[in-house]
């Protein structure tokens, strides 16, 4: 993919910067079928398995999970500082109601993995593949001050995904 060098996924950053201060697009579909971006903050990285792994979380009333629920594959781009607008934008609104990656001017490629999308203005991309799903349950959480995060009750779907690919902006 031109502008971009692949890297090992031992080369990548540390995941809390990353993903809980940087942000990242979470983002499943194809440009063929129709895709979905959003805006994550909660999210990690490592190895599980004994494979190199990413793990996003969606929740069920997000756009973003019918294209999770839907593909085999998803990709988490991460971007410089001068696209916070853009990341600011794509977590307030709905793909439901508005082209987001247009509005905010972002890029995408469709991959050679899986129909996967990057972002042209990424500076790093990872293409995944879930390996296993679950659901954030109330009867889990031993630390019971957490719920707050969940006045709704509408818990988070984990997708622990092999990091397949990661490609650095040059």
């Amino acid at each position: 993919m031109e502008g971009f060098i692949e890297i090992s996924a031992e080369e990548l950053e540390s995941s809390a910067k990353l993903i809980g201060k940087d942000w990242m697009l979470v983002t499943a579909g194809s440009l063929s079928e129709g895709y979905n971006t959003m805006t994550a903050s909660w999210g990690c990285m490592g190895v599980l398995w004994n494979k190199p792994v990413s793990i996003a979380y969606i929740r069920p009333q997000r756009f973003t999970y019918l294209f999770a629920e839907a593909n085999e594959y998803m990709t988490m781009c991460f971007f410089d500082e001068d696209k916070r607008d853009a990341l600011r934008f794509c977590g307030s609104h709905s793909g439901r109601d508005c082209d987001k990656v247009k509005e905010c001017g972002l890029t995408p490629i469709e991959t050679d993995v899986g129909k996967g999308i990057i972002f042209c203005e990424s500076k790093l991309a990872l293409i995944c593949r879930k390996l296993y799903v679950s659901d954030i349950k109330e009867e889990g959480f031993v630390d019971e001050k957490l719920l707050s995060n969940y006045a709704q009750k509408d818990y988070h779907r984990q997708y622990i995904c092999e990091i397949v690919k990661a490609y650095k902006r040059v």
